[in-house]
């Protein structure tokens, strides 16, 4: 038993996970193997949520099995999500495991769009998740997720999460009308955010999706030095200007210690309603080029379409609104990305420990 074990670890160590660029030893999802009276059995337990990959990475096995000469085996695939480390001095939120930060270097590139549809896929794939709109001045996902009305507090002290589409979301424009300006300087701006994370009470969150605001200004430099962030993704377009920004928001993530997941590249291409034709209106090949410079991966690309607007726009984004398009293939892809590559940081070993006291 213990040889096929050994052989099985062999095979598997040369089989990579598309979503961690990691070999399934080294990820440490591998967890044991064993041929028993009614056949062979390869558990596997992944660190990141992945429900929509797991056909296809038990056909890779599978593939892998049969060119080393092994017979096919019943695998399976679990999931377990821990928490990763953060910045020193810092710790976890005692009911959210990890902080992902969504950032983009200027305005108009589609970073809320991104971040709602990111949350929803990484629920889709099988987590808790919440999202944090920390937008203060132009909030937006109340409108993206379908949610109004004010958030209530049990203890005068917390309020409870809003729920739009099974996701924990909290927002400065659940606090005020839509149409009201938030004239408020740079600290009234970071208070309002520290208070929206802390004073929220959330519920055994996998991951909080946080929605910055363009730019590396107060809210990103609070963020970085005061929130338990465990990693940051970037949204671009591939236009020459966008990117330049977003090579700051990249370096401005590495100066703070905040380890950045990924590149997503939106807005890529454009195809014809009519014809059917795909250009590529803001450039072609920007992303890729910037996250092969600064060293981090590019999730993934997505078109300039109509319909994520427009299901953004109407409270219902891609991911619940066509769970079957392609868009929402692509969103669920970057989710489970970005997730595999935070999977593969240390496990902060603090998040969960019992409290003790000594009286």
């Amino acid at each position: 038993m213990a040889a096929y074990q050994d052989q099985v670890r062999t095979v598997l160590s040369d089989v990579v996970d598309p979503d961690t660029g990691t070999d399934l030893v080294g990820s440490g999802a591998f967890r044991g193997a064993a041929q028993t009276a009614e056949g062979a059995v390869i558990d596997l337990v992944l660190g990141y949520p992945g429900r929509s990959g797991h056909d296809g990475l038990r056909a890779q096995v599978q593939a892998a099995l049969a060119a080393a000469g092994l017979g096919p085996a019943t695998i399976s695939i679990d999931q377990r999500i821990v928490a990763h480390v953060v910045k020193d001095g810092l710790t976890p939120l005692p009911e959210v495991k990890n902080i992902i930060a969504v950032a983009s270097g200027k305005g108009g590139v589609g970073k809320s769009t991104t971040a709602v549809n990111l949350a929803l896929a990484l629920a889709a794939e099988g987590a808790n998740v919440g999202v944090l709109d920390a937008d203060i001045y132009g909030p937006s996902v109340p409108r993206m997720l379908g949610v109004s009305g004010r958030p209530h507090s049990h203890d005068n002290k917390h309020f409870q999460p809003m729920i739009g589409h099974g996701l924990q979301c909290m927002s400065i424009g659940f606090m005020v009308d839509e149409e009201t300006p938030m004239i408020w300087r740079g600290p009234m701006v970071t208070q309002a955010m520290q208070q929206m994370l802390n004073q929220t009470a959330w519920s055994n969150l996998d991951y909080l999706v946080v929605d910055l605001p363009p730019g590396t200004g107060d809210i990103q430099l609070s963020l970085s030095q005061k929130v338990p962030v465990s990693g940051a993704i970037i949204v671009t377009t591939p236009q020459d200007i966008a990117l330049l920004d977003a090579r700051r928001a990249v370096a401005m993530f590495a100066k703070v210690d905040i380890p950045v997941l990924g590149v997503v590249e939106n807005m890529s291409t454009h195809r014809c309603s009519n014809c059917g034709h795909v250009e590529p209106v803001f450039g072609e090949g920007g992303g890729a080029r910037m996250a092969e410079e600064q060293h981090v991966p590019l999730l993934g690309q997505l078109p300039l379409a109509l319909a994520i607007r427009e299901q953004a726009d109407g409270g219902r984004p891609t991911v619940v609104a066509a769970p079957d398009s392609d868009e929402a293939a692509i969103y669920r892809r970057i989710a489970r990305g970005a997730a595999g590559r935070l999977s593969l940081r240390a496990r902060n070993k603090t998040m969960g420990l019992p409290k003790v006291s000594i009286e």
